[in-house]
Formats: C-alpha cells, sequence, structure tokens
C-alpha cells in the first residue's frame, strides 16, 4: 500500500469544514513569548485527503526553554479559536479549564500595608484606655464593678456560709458506757443490752420482723466476710482453682441463726462454706428455718469438731456465744468448738458478741454489732457497724435521738474514743 493512499481524518473540525478550509488557506503568523521575545513555530503537516475542502487545523509546537510557555499556549488557543470561528473551542488548553485565566495581574499587585495601617486609629484606642473618650465613664464604671467582685475561692472552699459541724447527732437515755467515732467523726455511743432489746422489740412490732432482720444481717455480714476474703481480687472467674474457704461456728440460738443466714449467702457467692452446728433435740424455730433454707445451697454441715479441716481456713466466723444463756460455755461442744478455733490460727469475726463483762473465749479479729454497739470488752479487735434497718421514727420511741452514721454504705467501722 502506498503511503500516499493514507487519508488523515479531521475529527474535532468535522462539523465546521467551510471555515477550517478557510482558516488552513492563511499562514499561522508568529506569538510573541513575553519578556524574552521568543517566538513559536507553526508547522503545517502533509495532509492529502480526497476532499477538497477537508484540511487539519495546523498543530502549534512551542520552543523547548520559554520561560512564559503559558502565555504563548493561551495566545496559541485563542489564534485557533477565532479560525474556527469560536471562542471556546474544543482545542481550550487544559490549565485554563483547570486554573482559570486572569490571575496573573493580581499575584503582582503588592500588598498595601501603609494604607491598611492607617485605618487603625491608635488615637481613639489610647483614649478609650485612658477613659478620655465618650466611652471612658462606661469603662470607669466596669471597672468599679471588677474592683468591688470578692476575690476568687479556692476548689476547697464553699461560698455558702458554713453551719457548726454537730458531731454528737446520737443521744441515748441509758449510755452504756464507751463512745465510738466513724472516719467522719460522728460519735455513736454504744447502748445497755436491755435498751438494745426494747428497740428490737419495737421494731418488730412496727413490722421489722425476727425473719427479716436475720435476712439483712445475713447480707451485711455476708458482704463484710467477701471483703475480708478479698472481694473481687479473690473471687473471679479464673480463680476458680482458690475458693476461699470460710467455716462457721454457730450454736442454737438467735446469734446461731444470724451466722447460718450469713453462711447461705456465701455459699451463693462461690465461698466454699463448712457449717459447725451440732444436734441438738431442740433449737429454735428460726434456727431450724435457717438451717432448712442453707441445705439446698452447695454449702457443708457438720455436727463434731472432728470432720472440720485441720489446715488453717480463710476465715472463722463465730456464732457460739448467746446473750441469755452464758451457761452455754460449760457445755463440751462449745468448748471442743472455742479449743478448735483457737488451734486453727485463722482470722475470727465474730457477729453480735455479748457484752463486754464476759471473757471472750474466742479472740476475734473483726466484731460486727447491730444498729448500736453494745459495750464491748476492751480488745484489740476491729469494731465495726451493721445498718439493720430500724427506721428513725423507732429510735425515737425509745427515747433515742438518731441520725443515720452509715451514709452511703451498710457497714462502717468504728473507732473507740
Amino acid at each position: 500500500m502506498d503511503i500516499k493512499e493514507l487519508k488523515f481524518l479531521d475529527v474535532q473540525n468535522t462539523a465546521n469544514k467551510p471555515r477550517s478550509a478557510q482558516g488552513a488557506a492563511k499562514q499561522p503568523s508568529l506569538i510573541s513569548a513575553g519578556h524574552h521575545s521568543q517566538s513559536n513555530r507553526t508547522i503545517h503537516p502533509p495532509v492529502t485527503s480526497s476532499s477538497p475542502n477537508s484540511h487539519t487545523a495546523p498543530i502549534t509546537i512551542l520552543r523547548r526553554g520559554s520561560s512564559n510557555s503559558r502565555g504563548a499556549t493561551q495566545a496559541t488557543q485563542k489564534k485557533n479559536s477565532v479560525r474556527n470561528g469560536s471562542t471556546m473551542g474544543p482545542t481550550r488548553s487544559k490549565d485554563d479549564e483547570c486554573f482559570g485565566g486572569g490571575t496573573d495581574g493580581d499575584l503582582d499587585a503588592d500588598f498595601d500595608f501603609q494604607g491598611n495601617l492607617a485605618l487603625f486609629d491608635k488615637a481613639a484606642v489610647f483614649s478609650q484606655i485612658d477613659g478620655t473618650s465618650g466611652h471612658g465613664s462606661r469603662t470607669q464604671h466596669h471597672s468599679a464593678q471588677a474592683k468591688q467582685k470578692p476575690l476568687s475561692y479556692r476548689h476547697d472552699e464553699n461560698i455558702l456560709e458554713k453551719k457548726p459541724v454537730t458531731y454528737r447527732q446520737i443521744t441515748v437515755p441509758q449510755h452504756g458506757g464507751k463512745d465510738y467515732c466513724t472516719d467522719s467523726g460522728l460519735v455513736v455511743p454504744s447502748v445497755s443490752y436491755e435498751l438494745h432489746a426494747r428497740l428490737l422489740a419495737a421494731a418488730e412490732h412496727w413490722g421489722l420482723t425476727l425473719e427479716r432482720r436475720l435476712e439483712m444481717i445475713g447480707v451485711c455480714s455476708s458482704q463484710m466476710a467477701l471483703t475480708l476474703l478479698g472481694g473481687p481480687n479473690r473471687l473471679t472467674p479464673k480463680n476458680v482453682h482458690q475458693r476461699p474457704t470460710v467455716v462457721l461456728l454457730c450454736g442454737p440460738h438467735l446469734q446461731g441463726a444470724q451466722g447460718v443466714s450469713c453462711g447461705r449467702h456465701l455459699a451463693n457467692h462461690g465461698v466454699e462454706v463448712i457449717l459447725f452446728l451440732p444436734n441438738f433435740v431442740k433449737m429454735q424455730e428460726s434456727v431450724t428455718s435457717e438451717v432448712n433454707l442453707y441445705g439446698r445451697t452447695s454449702g457443708k454441715q457438720v455436727a463434731s469438731v472432728k470432720d472440720l479441716p485441720a489446715s488453717p481456713v480463710d476465715l472463722l466466723i463465730n456464732c457460739l456465744d448467746c446473750h441469755e444463756n452464758p451457761l452455754l460455755r460449760e457445755q463440751s461442744w462449745y468448748q471442743s468448738a472455742a479449743g478448735w478455733a483457737n488451734q486453727n490460727r485463722a482470722p475470727v469475726l465474730s457477729i453480735d458478741p455479748p457484752v463486754g463483762g464476759r471473757h471472750q473465749t474466742v479472740e476475734a479479729k473483726w466484731t460486727l454489732s447491730l444498729g448500736l454497739p453494745l459495750p464491748l470488752a476492751e480488745t484489740e479487735s476491729r469494731v465495726y457497724l451493721c445498718d439493720i434497718g430500724i427506721p428513725k421514727l423507732v429510735f425515737q420511741e425509745v427515747g433515742i435521738c438518731y441520725h443515720s452514721p452509715f451514709g452511703c454504705k451498710f457497714v462502717i467501722p468504728l473507732h473507740r474514743e
């Protein structure tokens, strides 16, 4: 095939063939290239076409090294657009489409610092500061108000006037002989056993029955025991192989029923509980009901000291003593249980111990009192107080002026004064 038979199609200028033919007949002129006075050369390639009116638009080739190639390109595009009879032809530069035109002149303009500085009225500003202008009186008024404002307070100061704090908010008609204080400094006096019994009887009269009181004591004492065992650091799903072991020593009386209720809640929380309760022919109804409910847990129950573990346990809860019958200490089961507790060397928590006139057969590390403390013996035991839910008006009924010292807790520590 001969090269002369090839045809070059002008796709862009097909719609404007007559105008393209007229534009092709003219010779393109040289275009100035800016400050360097360099020209661009227009080259017409040879075109072979079967139609006399079909011509290809000239191609503009820029000379390398031109310092203003963008200006030359824009000028060439404008000239080609005029030849094609359109001001916005298809040969528009891509730079113009992206960045637009007419921005070169704005870049040459300098910022007028002197003109903008003249807009700042320095005298008016200083006159306002000195108070000599028309707004001076207003400025002085604001400054006078600022001087009248009090000084700022620290984070530990209160803007309200403080009332004197009354630390003795509980007064009793029959003082037990000892005073305790909480961590916040509130004074909690001890009461005699007779006044404490009257308080419990008045609460039971208004609906705080023995069963409800046992449940409250069991919950509070078990929470204290769980805290002593380590709390969340000990009782975790990853520590199943090291479950704490607790032994409860209970007698056939009300204090023993309180211990059984505590053991039931501990067993429900995954603690290995061992309940020591001898086989008695006759026990109180409250003890029997609590033992039956405890039997539905995973805890163990033994009736002999021989069945208790020989190795030290994590915690021992003592509920052997009774307020009404001090002669239980002379029985064999009591003495054997107290002897085992002293030999086991486990820390002891005593719930509702008797008054301080009696000798403690089992030395307790912690002591939990109910409602109001009794005058306990002078030992190294740490005293805690448990809220058993007695209303304030019930305290007033027995002559006690009462204000709750518990705050946000149900078990609080007490310190001897």
